[in-house]
């Protein structure tokens, strides 16, 4: 059962080599890259339920323990590989479904399977990976398939949005470098579990800088404010399809590598204030960004950083129930921000624009769509009982619990920002939706979705849409037992399980 942990990285790495010798057959690169990432699916399924009683472990070559390379897979690594495994299912097939014109345009087949299964691999390592030079690898490997991604098509604002993201990201991966040197060099390992014991031994001014340089570098890949300012500015230009899936996954990983340090290396100095200012800060600052945008793939993309907020709320607080609120809104926002960019994707086929000022009558011109953005849109701004509402309640309640000056800060910020996000979402519906329809629109819609043309929004492009909606959905009505798994998970953070399970005694 250990060696299904290399099994996702490696069907996604040998889907990319298949797809990219296969160039010239676009029908057979979209069949391979849906059955790997399927593939990858069932395996994160079986995780999930065989790590609910005992973590698995894999030691990648014949080396004595604890060298090498370790994975490991936990409820946290495994829940977090299902989620995002199924939404690249679904982002992968929406982009099935684009008309020809559009393929060639915006995800030109023979560059985007091979790169954005590169980018899946990346991301199951991340959350598998159990030393810290596997996961900068597993970064740098995601990261290389985004920057491809990313610019891909070649437009002016794709190019220039590009070069800001590689930019930053250059500049994180050489920082997480020098962390994982001076790591060494003060531990000699950079294996997680044996980094928890020696870490303890090292003198409290030692362990901070550690500490804070490694939270740099996370909260760089996470968006966390102040250092967030790039992904605005990024994430719009790309297609819906990429969009989706960095909005749904990129800054996951790096809130999961906090989540993993912080309960792990650092369980004894949580930096609440810190980190509760960085929560609050993200929250606010984000949500501001996001209601004075009149471009709706920008409001989206403001909205995700102020809402991993949240997931910094629950980290700041450093207790197992704001933790679990923190696992559970980050799995929940996962499917809800990838469903609301493949929406965005289909309101710009729709009207011929994500922005605001020329859009209108949606709603009438297609009331399929504007179901497919409704649901999402109020789940995102935590409207009951929607997983939004589950996830927020629970964070604001361990809020309340921990009772701290920084936690009602961390409360308030959370109340305001979702009344806030539900203005952001009913500006969207308002204007996009119930507006009076330009003459642009209309044009637009007479080509895709009109009664006289007869021609439906593209069914994979729908269907793969509902089904993140559906996705979503369970986190609702399955909360208490979705909610007791990741009370689980949270738990075992703090018990030093994953210790034991990679370092039984006698090999540390």
């Amino acid at each position: 059962m250990n060696n299904l942990l290399a099994v996702p990285t490696l069907l996604c790495l040998l889907g990319a080599a298949v797809t990219f010798l296969a160039g010239r057959h676009p029908a057979f690169q979209r069949a391979v890259s849906v059955t790997a990432v399927a593939a990858v699916c069932v395996v994160a399924a079986v995780l999930v339920r065989v790590t609910d009683t005992a973590a698995l472990v894999l030691w990648v070559g014949d080396w004595p323990k604890p060298l090498g390379i370790v994975l490991v897979a936990d409820r946290l690594a495994a829940l977090m590989l299902l989620v995002a495994a199924l939404v690249s299912l679904a982002v992968l097939i929406y982009s099935t479904g684009q008309d020809e014109d559009e393929m060639r345009r915006e995800t030109p087949v023979s560059i985007f399977h091979p790169t954005f299964l590169l980018l899946v691999a990346g991301v199951s390592n991340a959350f598998l990976a159990g030393d810290l030079f596997n996961l900068f690898v597993s970064f740098e490997l995601l990261l290389f398939a985004s920057y491809v991604l990313l610019t891909m098509g070649g437009t002016e604002d794709r190019i220039r949005a590009g070069s800001v993201y590689v930019v930053v990201n250059l500049v994180s991966s050489a920082l997480f470098l020098v962390a994982i040197a001076s790591t060494y060099a003060a531990t000699g390992t950079v294996n997680l579990a044996q980094l928890a014991l020696r870490l303890a031994e090292l003198p409290v001014e030692v362990r901070g800088v550690l500490q804070v340089m490694l939270l740099a570098v996370f909260a760089i890949k996470a968006a966390v404010f102040p250092l967030s300012a790039w992904l605005p500015h990024s994430y719009p230009t790309a297609p819906a399809p990429v969009t989706a899936v960095f909005a749904g996954l990129l800054t996951k990983v790096g809130v999961y590598a906090i989540i993993r340090t912080q309960t792990l290396l650092f369980q004894a100095e949580p930096l609440t204030l810190l980190l509760g200012i960085a929560g609050v800060a993200t929250m606010v600052i984000g949500i501001l960004g996001a209601i004075a945008q009149t471009e709706i793939k920008r409001m989206l993309s403001f909205t995700l950083v102020s809402h991993i907020g949240y997931m910094m709320f629950g980290v700041a607080l450093a207790t197992p129930a704001a933790l679990a609120g923190s696992i559970y809104y980050a799995a929940h926002h996962i499917t809800i921000q990838a469903t609301l960019f493949l929406v965005a994707g289909l309101m710009e086929r729709v009207g011929g624009s994500t922005s605001l000022g020329e859009l209108g009558g949606l709603a009438r011109l297609s009331p399929l769509l504007g179901a497919l953005f409704l649901v999402p849109a109020l789940n995102l701004a935590g409207i009951p009982p929607l997983s939004g509402f589950v996830a927020k309640l629970a964070l604001l309640q361990a809020g309340v619990t921990d009772g701290t000056p920084i936690a009602w800060a961390l409360v308030v910020a959370g109340v305001a920002t979702s009344l806030l996000t539900l203005y952001a979402m009913a500006k969207v519906w308002n204007r996009a939706f119930w507006g009076v329809a330009p003459e642009a629109v209309l044009e637009s819609a007479r080509s895709y979705d009109s009664p006289e043309r007869g021609r439906p929004l593209p069914r994979l492009m729908v269907g793969s849409t509902f089904g993140l909606i559906a996705l979503a959905l369970v986190f609702t009505f399955a909360a208490g037992d979705m909610y007791g798994y990741v009370e689980r998970s949270a738990s075992a953070l703090f018990d030093r399980s994953y210790i034991a399970a990679v370092l039984p005694e006698g090999t540390r």
